[in-house]
């Protein structure tokens, strides 16, 4: 690997990092630059899953604070994340991408409706009677949680959004607090589809180690970034990033 490429590379890693922790959707900084240097699709996916880990986990530890007293929401959510993330990374081995392009557009936007009605939402949910039997939306949004991983394992980019417009519009939380747990969420995706793509898959080392380097820095900025958002602002971070990331997808 040629000094520009790396630095080209873990510069990408740097900003997508940093988006992943506030939001989402670092992919797709990340992987257009591993294309752009020649990298073929699926080995730049992998390299790329793989090279995010270790920024997902340090914004996860940089969201340490909020994730205080939420251990139980946490890993009732882990486990959909691993099994959907497993079988995402599965399906990335065996289906064409045309698969999850077709309506991936419609998912992010869909999020972002979510979140933007997220405040109306949690009061009608807070004036139902039994609001309080679910309070981390029951099966439903494990359900939903089990797909975004699924789609996380496959490809990833805006797996954040679509949490978040599912945490937003079904749980009653401050959204700091539940951008907390997509981070830890997202981590368990990527750690897990990471593995499988070790084993089974080409993986280019360099790439992902250059990627890892830069979205472990931008994690953490990332991260000290993001706590000081106030919620309007955030909201307001996730549907730009989400709207962007879908035209992107449709113009690809």
């Amino acid at each position: 690997m040629e000094a520009l490429e790396a630095v080209a590379i873990g510069a990408a890693g740097v900003v997508a990092g940093g988006m992943n922790a506030v939001v989402g959707s670092g992919t797709l900084i990340t992987f257009p630059t591993l294309l752009a240097f020649g990298y073929p699709p699926v080995i730049a996916n992998v390299s790329n899953n793989i090279g995010l880990v270790p920024g997902s986990a340090s914004a996860a530890y940089g969201y340490r604070r909020e994730l205080r007293g939420q251990r139980s929401r946490v890993l009732r959510f882990a486990a959909a994340s691993l099994i959907g993330g497993l079988t995402g990374a599965l399906l990335l081995l065996k289906l064409p991408a045309s698969t999850f392009d077709a309506v991936l557009p419609v998912l992010i936007l869909t999020a972002c409706a979510l979140v933007l009605l997220q405040p109306r939402l949690n009061r009608w949910l807070s004036s139902r009677k039994d609001s309080r039997k679910h309070a981390d939306g029951g099966l439903p949004v494990w359900c939903g949680v089990l797909g975004t991983g699924v789609y996380g394992g496959y490809f990833g980019a805006a797996q954040g959004v679509l949490m978040m417009g599912l945490f937003g519009a079904f749980l009653d939380e401050d959204l700091q607090r539940l951008n907390a747990v997509k981070n830890v969420l997202s981590c368990t995706v990527n750690a897990v589809a990471a593995v499988v793509f070790i084993i089974v898959a080409d993986v280019s080392w360099a790439a992902a180690a250059v990627v890892a380097a830069g979205s472990t820095l931008g994690g953490l900025i990332g991260a000290r970034i993001g706590r000081k958002l106030s919620p309007a602002v955030l909201r307001g971070v996730i549907v730009a990033v989400g709207v962007t990331a879908s035209v992107s997808v449709i113009v690809r």
